[in-house]
């Protein structure tokens, strides 16, 4: 059946939009809880990775449930954990509730993500079919952008910070949640639903490029997941400007310098991508390293800037290269491979700085992750130059 109208089409992406802009509408709200419950930094990390954890939750035992019950029900079940996860945290009264919150949030983040990128390419009119992948790409990076930056502005100017932002988004999820029984769902072959996980590397004799790729999206997730967990609490010690709306601006800023440069730079090769995306994240770290010994506050925002266009660059050639080197029959075990490495990147870190952060203090904590992050980026460097070169000399010689 050919599919014509928007309308559809609107309504998943409603759902996607609302499945991203809850995973960080917290994080500008970190500072006050810590302020209100005397945290300490690991605990605001706790509280952060708790969230990736409900991701990888649903990629290792909930990643083909779409396949049995279909997206649009896969996707009212990914509400409904939104819808359950928001309210935790509206009414937490410690940092385990709230990360019982963030836990299930991950989990809906990931039920949404999944199902709503098979149903933007059902409901996408025929005539742009083609633009499926990069409307979900912008949509996905347009949620995270707005989540930080709209509960900034609400905690804010409002009386009751740690609750306030988050009611507005529970109520469009309930509207996503009833939106979607207007929509008719596809036929489709339905698969057993199994939650065995499934891991596979690509069959390529250089699996070297794939590791490269794979903890290439590490280090964009790590750079970018320790803005997210305590850019809030050490930008105090950067810039004069306080408060949670400086907070989310400065976790959207990365994420709309990261669209920009997957906008501007979708034709460039995708080892060349790898490269630039390395070199930014390093440069990202300097600086901000920089920023804290010598408290240039008017640079931190350049390492903002480099840390986004890192993200940005990473992850684009390092899917482009996943791409490349899988077939249609084993990519999504191989993605799903791929993003598991990828996203330990948002909790190792960020564990180990905030649990240096306790020991020795926040800007201890912050200098050790730019140390490690440029070091591991110097050798991915290394180790991609070496990869290609030997790929080069294989085509040369046969």
């Amino acid at each position: 059946m050919k599919q014509s109208s928007w309308r559809p089409f609107f309504v998943v992406s409603l759902a996607l939009c609302i499945g991203t802009v809850g995973t960080a509408l917290s994080s500008p709200l970190y500072p006050i809880y810590q302020h209100v419950w005397q945290l300490l930094p690991s605990d605001i990390t706790y509280i952060f990775v708790a969230y990736m954890f409900g991701c990888l939750t649903t990629l290792l035992f909930l990643g083909r449930i779409s396949n049995n019950l279909g997206f649009i029900r896969t996707l009212q079940i990914g509400l409904l954990f939104a819808i359950l996860g928001l309210t935790a945290s509206v009414f937490a009264q410690n940092a385990y509730i709230l990360g019982f919150g963030r836990f299930i949030i991950g989990i809906a983040s990931g039920l949404i993500s999944t199902s709503a990128m098979l149903g933007l390419i059902y409901t996408i009119p025929d005539s742009h079919k083609a633009n499926a992948p990069q409307l979900s790409s912008i949509i996905t990076v347009f949620g995270f952008g707005l989540g930080p930056v709209l509960g900034g502005v609400i905690a804010q100017f409002s009386k009751y910070p740690l609750i306030t932002p988050y009611l507005p988004i529970i109520a469009a999820a309930c509207f996503s949640l009833f939106s979607l029984l207007s929509i008719k769902a596809p036929s489709f072959e339905k698969q057993k639903f199994t939650m065995a996980p499934h891991l596979e590397l690509p069959k390529t004799s250089n699996k070297t490029l794939f590791y490269v790729a794979s903890f290439a999206a590490f280090s964009a997730f790590s750079t970018f997941s320790l803005f997210a967990s305590l850019a809030p609490s050490f930008i105090q010690e950067i810039i004069p400007w306080h408060g949670p709306l400086v907070s989310g601006a400065t976790i959207t800023g990365i994420l709309l310098a990261s669209l920009l440069v997957q906008i501007s730079a979708k034709t460039l090769n995708m080892h060349r991508c790898l490269k630039l995306g390395f070199i930014s994240l390093i440069t990202s770290s300097v600086i901000l390293m920089l920023c804290l010994i010598m408290h240039w506050s008017a640079i931190f925002f350049i390492s903002v800037i480099f840390a986004g266009m890192g993200h940005g660059l990473c992850l684009m050639g390092a899917f482009s290269l996943i791409h490349k080197m899988t077939t249609l029959e084993n990519r999504a075990a191989v993605i799903a491979t791929y993003l598991f490495i990828a996203y330990w990147g948002s909790i190792i870190p960020i564990v180990a700085v905030g649990y240096l952060s306790d020991l020795w203090g926040l800007n201890i904590g912050v200098i050790s992750f730019c140390i490690t992050q440029s070091l591991l980026c110097c050798f991915l460097l290394r180790l991609h130059q070496q990869a290609t070169t030997k790929v080069k000399l294989q085509h040369t010689a046969s």
